[in-house]
Formats: structure tokens, sequence, C-alpha cells
């Protein structure tokens, strides 16, 4: 069955430009720690690099995760059942996205994504490989409750999340982003997530500083396009990429760097950075069993079930939508 054109819930200004990201890219570089929210680094450019760092020999979170979706479907079948509408929260990866459709046979499937044409692009080849599959694409801000397509409003949801997303945000972010994903996806809704596992600091720094430079261009594309789509002259030759582990807080920290004195404009506003200062632009949170569920549970989610890979790197975790209950 072939997809729709799917629906638009992005806010945008006349010249097409989300209005999100004008705020959060004028609020975040006026902060004494400039930063940028890692939701942005995913505009067509971007999501086409990051297609591209999942093949990389360093990253390990995509074939981790891929194992446990290839090797455990008899066991997703079991306890999701058949006949969910899917819910993706980000366009469908061309590998993953399929095994567990193929898994479960879903009533159909929806993907939320604030990129549009490669989301269209993603539903579209999901649509042809499933082609008695209703598809129903929806450009959306995912981090605000999605009203979904009438079609799919009856039934039953599974709310899928892959690639551990919900580690590039802080504590309070992830668990707001779990509360609007219950949202979203109602009463006697499941949530299937990924999430990345502590490890040796040198293997989580190579994943996210590659030796081919990958990663390196999907963090200086986010400069990239602030300078397209908000009339930036951020001098992206004089920044660098920077990945480093955080222990305290258990997490790889993405920044772009300057590597001089500079200055620039930003849709009208001035902003200078002095040699060795940064834009903090992303967070990758890894958890323990522990430190997972805790987060599903603040979120509104109660774990279910949980699948690791054969090294122990990556956990997918299958979590119902929590019954609201009065007492402990």
């Amino acid at each position: 069955m072939p997809t729709s054109k799917g629906l638009s819930l992005v806010e945008t200004d006349e010249n097409g430009i989300a209005t999100a990201f004008r705020g959060d890219v004028l609020q975040g570089l006026s902060e004494p720690q400039k930063a940028v929210p890692a939701r942005w680094f995913y505009d067509d450019a971007g999501s086409e690099l990051f297609e591209d760092i999942t093949r990389l020999p360093e990253y390990y979170p995509t074939r981790a995760e891929t194992e446990i979706l290839s090797t455990r479907g008899d066991e997703f079948r079991a306890l999701i059942g058949e006949g969910r509408a899917v819910v993706e929260f980000g366009s469908g990866s061309s590998v993953k996205t399929p095994l567990l459709l193929e898994a479960i046979a879903p009533a159909a499937y929806v993907p939320l994504d604030i990129a549009g044409d490669f989301l269209r692009a993603s539903a579209d080849a999901l649509a042809a490989k499933f082609p008695g599959l209703p598809v129903h694409p929806v450009e959306a801000d995912f981090m605000r409750k999605v009203e979904l397509p009438d079609a799919v409003a009856n039934l039953p949801k599974l709310g899928f999340f892959p690639g551990s997303t919900i580690g590039n945000m802080v504590a309070r972010t992830a668990t707001d982003l779990l509360r609007t994903m219950r949202a979203t996806l109602g009463e006697g809704s499941r949530l299937l997530i990924g999430m990345d596992l502590i490890k040796d600091p040198a293997v989580l720094e190579a994943a996210y500083d590659d030796a081919q430079g990958v990663t390196a261009r999907f963090n200086l594309n986010l400069a990239e396009r602030i300078n397209r789509e908000l009339d930036g002259t951020i001098p992206v030759e004089a920044l660098r990429h920077v990945a480093r582990w955080n222990d305290d807080f258990a997490r790889i920290e993405m920044h772009l760097q300057a590597t001089r004195a500079i200055a620039f404009e930003v849709a009208g506003h001035r902003f200078s950075m002095a040699a060795g200062e940064t834009i903090h632009t992303e967070n990758s949170h890894k958890f323990s069993r522990r430190s997972a569920n805790l987060l599903l549970l603040a979120g509104g989610w109660t774990p279910r079930a949980r699948w690791t890979d054969g090294e122990g790197l990556f956990s997918l975790i299958l979590a119902d939508a929590t019954i609201p209950r009065s007492a402990p």
C-alpha cells in the first residue's frame, strides 16, 4: 500500500524555517555554556550523515541493536502481539524498523520526524517493502504531544524508539519526553526503547570520534545548518569536533570547539567565542539496568522485558504505560 504524503505539524515562519529551531539556537548561544539541542542535528543532510555513522566500524550501537531485533523476533511477537499500530519516534531505519515490523505483524505504521523530506523518503521505502501495511508519516516535533492520524486512533499502540536517542537528553528532558510519548500513545500502549549501556570509555569515545571523520562532519553540519537556515555567519572552518567521556554523568559529550577567537551573527544577533570555548551539541548518556528502569518509571512506563546483544553492549527494553495509582 503506497504511503500518503502525511501530515505536517511543525510550526514554521514565512520562509519555511522551524520557529523552535530559531528560538533554541538563539537562546542556547546566549548562555554561558553555549549549547544547541541535539534534535536539530537532523535536517536532511544531518539525517543522511547519521545513517552513514551507523555503518562505521567504530559505531557498535546499530549492529548490536540489529542483532537483538534479528534474533528475538519470536519473543517480541509473543510479548507484544499482532495488530498494533507501530508509532516510531524518528524516521525508520532501513535495517532496524523492517525487522520489528516483520516480527509483530502490525496493523499500521506511523513514523514521526521533524525532518520532512527524510521522513517521507523513509516512509515510502517502508511502504514499498510492506505493500499491505498502511503507512501514515507525520512531520512533527515529537518532544511535544502529537495528535496521531484518525486511521490509527482506535488501534492499540506500540511506540518504537530505537538507537538510544533517549540518551541524548538530560534526565529532566528525558523524563518529560517519556511522559509526552505516553500522552501521544495513550492508555494501554507499550514502548520498545533502545538504551545504550555503560562500557569501556575507549570504546565509547571511538564510537563518537571515528577515524574517517564522519561524526565530525555530522557535528559540524549543525553549524552549517544554522548558517543556511538562520542567516548565520559562523566560520565553520574555525570549529573542531570534540567527543569526550564524562564519568560523573555517565555520558559522552560532543562539542564544537573554537580553534581561535571568532565573532558571528545568527538571525541578526551577534555572538562571539574565545579560543577554546565550545558549543555543547550532544550528550549520549549510557545506562545500567537500574538507571534505565528508574528513568522509565519516572516517565510513566513500567519495564516488562529486557534484551541485550551477545556482547552486552546495548539493550532493548519493552515497557507498558504505567496504570495510575494513588499510593506506592
